[in-house]
């Protein structure tokens, strides 16, 4: 994997670059649709490049172990065969998985023990078999095996945790390039920066993990349960650590104007649920703000979905018919909503490469997060 910065900001750290890898190049920033289990629910992968835009689509280690199983994907000739997605591939380690199964796993130095949310079998992720088991699902980018610290956690903790995914990541990268691709592509990792919301611990966690980053870093542990505020305080502790040369990856964030706030911070990469499932529960995003279409005024609208949009549902259903379909529970509603969700994080992406490019970014984020965060 290759990264270069392009054009950057004249009033922030927002830059726009590109990622070359053996199944195609990104460019940055990116916002990643979430494919947990191999698919991005909902949606065909037709609309995801012809309509939606995606360049890159994120796969989940922790479910895709569990099922379709390592055996299947391996016969399959890895996960972009398996699917049939023939672009870029970002794989998490599961490791926020483990950390949501509080009741059902156990830490150690060796790694995690956890049962399965399927049948209750128990299984144990360490550094070594989780670069195993992202290299037999093939993706084109995996994440190194971290332990996800609660937002709210004390320092005490935060320390332990830290040291922790240290000591993870210091075996993975021994793994990693002690094993080879299995596919004929290459495959790259970037090492998890930890340290919850505490400064001195992020930047260690930074100083550490750059030791073992090739072309790019992964910030997690942010959008955890701590304030908004923090995260964006912990963005911009880490940005003056990290070499610009860098590309960096914002996990499991957000909102549309939390997109912008990070992209303005120097992040460059992007992935969140929250277009896809709050598109299931009947809320759309729009540049002019959040649409809960199950409130009553969206009856009769009969305006289209978005005139701003970019994508081919947002110019062919109205309000009042996406309203009526969920309401009525029609599965057609949440495809619907889904791939407008979804074409609207990439656009707004793209409208931020633009106005970087351009020199007027910082202005144009601070008067469209306003709008970003109305509810209509």
């Amino acid at each position: 994997m290759k990264f270069e910065v392009l054009a950057t900001d004249p009033c922030s750290q927002a830059r726009c670059g590109r990622i070359t890898t053996d199944h195609g190049t990104i460019e940055t920033p990116i916002f990643m649709p979430v494919g947990t289990v191999g698919s991005v629910k909902g949606v065909y992968h037709r609309d995801l490049r012809e309509d939606i835009g995606a360049q890159i689509i994120l796969g989940n280690t922790y479910h895709l172990y569990l099922r379709p199983g390592l055996d299947i994907l391996r016969r399959a000739g890895g996960l972009h065969k398996f699917t049939s997605w023939d672009r870029p591939i970002l794989t998490d380690s599961g490791g926020f998985q483990v950390f949501s199964l509080t009741q059902i796993r156990k830490i150690t130095e060796e790694g995690c023990t956890f049962q399965s949310h399927i049948d209750g079998s128990r299984h144990t992720f360490t550094a070594e078999n989780n670069v195993d088991t992202q290299r037999i699902i093939g993706a084109d980018i995996m994440m190194a095996l971290d332990e996800c610290c609660p937002g709210d956690a004390d320092r005490k903790y935060a320390e332990k945790s830290l040291r922790l995914t240290q000591h993870w990541l210091e075996r993975y990268a021994k793994h990693f390039h002690e094993t080879e691709p299995l596919y004929g592509y290459d495959q790259t990792f970037f090492p998890i920066i930890q340290g919850c919301v505490y400064p001195d611990l992020r930047v260690e966690a930074c100083e550490h993990a750059l030791q073992y980053a090739d072309a790019g870093i992964a910030i997690g542990g942010l959008a955890v349960g701590e304030p908004t505020e923090k995260m964006y305080e912990m963005l911009e502790t880490v940005d003056p650590v990290i070499p610009k040369s860098k590309a960096r990856y914002l996990m499991g964030v957000g909102t549309p104007s939390n997109l912008l706030e990070a992209i303005a911070r120097g992040v460059d990469m992007f992935d969140c649920v929250m277009p896809t499932r709050n598109g299931r529960n009947g809320m759309i995003f729009t540049l002019n703000g959040t649409i809960n279409l199950r409130n009553a005024k969206w009856a009769d609208d009969f305006s289209p979905l978005d005139e701003t949009g970019t994508s081919f549902v947002d110019h062919t259903y109205t309000k009042a018919y996406l309203r009526h379909l969920v309401i009525s529970g029609e599965m057609l509603a949440a495809e619907i909503a889904s791939e407008h969700n979804l074409a609207f994080y990439l656009n707004l992406v793209r409208l931020a490469r633009e106005h970087i490019q351009a020199g007027d970014f910082l202005q144009w984020k601070n008067e469209t997060v306003k709008k970003l965060d109305t509810r209509l």
